[in-house]
């Protein structure tokens, strides 16, 4: 049975996991290592320790010997800056750093919002790529810079010496054109970038590069968010989807963008999804502000927060989880209290966050499902939130639909079934590997009280 590795790193965790196709169509997975990840303070900035992840990523593989192949899933948006050899000029900074705040209007001066998300389609975060790389510009080290190469990709090209972009990561930059799917060259023109600085683009299920062992790396979903929703096991077309962890991903699978004005006014993304689909989403806040109250508070005892945050009654307070007030780290209960309006105990905090989030998941899906003009008649949460069976509850009662909540790996399946299906172990039909998915995992279902 042919064995696959999935490197998944997020912004909080990184796992390797081993995957193999079974006998009934499912995946049989394996976490063969888990590690921290986290930002690190650096020359003044917010910097990721790619060594360290590189490392981490090296003994991981280790663990998953005569792999058939590996495929590479992060976060979006981050990049690092190569020399004209190929190497690392310095740590990739990370999206929570500040740095954009001074060049948002510079670049909206160059190109005007509203043409620009016609162009891209994606949704204005102050950290998307297009700001990240406007403020790089002002830097010294830009004069040293000829690549610009996303996350996953800088770990594909020191696995494998190759340098390409992977589409669905791409997608998430701001510079892509949502409707070619190639670079929007016009507009990297405009801002002063050059061509030739970001690698060709390269469509999920393509052949990277090998190890120096000769084991291929496929290109996957690289963006975390396109191989969790490959691996959300729909039987309906009509689903929405929330990818639940740090951030939560709230959307739709639509077969084209919409660029609409009324789809950039309510802030919606258009991202590529595999098999030249379209992830039609919003980033809505997630379990960040609970992971940052609970490291504040110094607990670890989640299932009693719950468990007390259950017990307490409806109608309490509300805040607008994807503020961008709750985006920097540190002194979270106390930026959740002032936004609430009030004073909360630990327990009425916990309830504010996932009350808070259930409303957000539902505006947004309700929002999706009009400007797509596309009915929902289910919701499925994948991700490290689906196992938090207080917010399931919560979002099928906010939304009024069922919900379906599972798998917790979501990111890793999406990439082991897009590895696996390039070697000729699954089928080509995403339709009928999600119906192989639904039958054998185990799902539990919310409805809506």
């Amino acid at each position: 049975m042919a064995t696959f590795a999935a490197v998944d790193i997020g912004a909080s965790s990184g796992r390797v996991i081993a995957g193999a196709v079974t006998d009934a169509g499912g995946l049989d997975i394996e976490v063969v290592h888990r590690f921290p990840n986290g930002v690190v303070e650096r020359d003044g900035h917010l910097r990721w320790d790619f060594n360290r992840l590189l490392a981490e990523v090296e003994t991981g593989l280790k663990a998953v010997p005569g792999a058939e192949s590996v495929g590479i899933s992060t976060w979006g948006v981050d990049y690092g800056l190569l020399d004209e050899h190929g190497t690392l000029l310095a740590d990739p900074i990370a999206y929570r750093d500040d740095r954009t705040t001074e060049v948002i209007e510079e670049v909206h001066a160059r190109v005007d919002p509203v043409e620009l998300y016609e162009t891209t389609g994606v949704q204005f975060l102050p950290f998307n790529t297009i700001y990240q790389l406007a403020a790089e510009r002002l830097q010294p080290i830009w004069a040293r810079t000829a690549h610009v190469a996303l996350i996953p990709d800088l770990v594909a090209h020191h696995l494998t010496g190759e340098l390409r972009t992977e589409l669905t990561n791409a997608s998430t930059t701001g510079l892509l054109d949502a409707r070619t799917r190639q670079w929007a060259l016009p507009l990297l023109d405009r801002l002063g970038i050059e061509r030739d600085l970001l690698p060709p683009i390269e469509a999920p299920g393509s052949v990277r590069g090998h190890k120096t062992d000769g084991t291929p790396v496929v290109s996957v979903g690289s963006h975390d968010t396109a191989s969790a929703v490959v691996g959300v096991p729909a039987t309906s077309e009509h689903f929405a989807y929330i990818v639940s962890g740090t951030w939560s991903l709230v959307g739709l699978e639509l077969d084209s963008p919409v660029l609409t004005d009324a789809a950039r006014q309510a802030n919606f993304t258009n991202e590529a999804g595999v098999d030249g689909r379209t992830r039609f989403l919003r980033n809505v806040g997630g379990l960040w502000l609970l992971q940052e109250c609970l490291r504040e508070w110094g607990r670890d005892d989640l299932d009693a927060l719950l468990a007390a945050a259950a017990a307490l009654p409806r109608g309490g307070p509300l805040v607008d989880a994807d503020n961008d007030a709750f985006i920097p780290p540190g002194d979270m209960p106390e930026r959740v209290a002032t936004s609430a309006g009030r004073e909360l105990t630990e327990a009425e905090t916990v309830r504010c966050i996932l009350d808070s989030l259930a409303a957000g998941y539902a505006r947004t899906i309700e929002t999706a499902s009009a400007l797509a003009e596309r009915p929902v008649d289910i919701v499925h949460v994948v991700g490290g939130g689906s196992q938090n069976e207080l917010l399931c509850q919560l979002t099928a009662d906010a939304t009024g639909l069922p919900v379906l909540a599972g798998p917790v790996e979501a990111t890793a399946r999406g990439n082991l079934i897009v590895q696996a299906r390039t070697a000729g172990d699954l089928p080509e039909s995403l339709a009928e590997i999600r119906d192989r998915s639904a039958s054998t995992l185990p799902l539990r279902r919310y409805q809506p009280a």
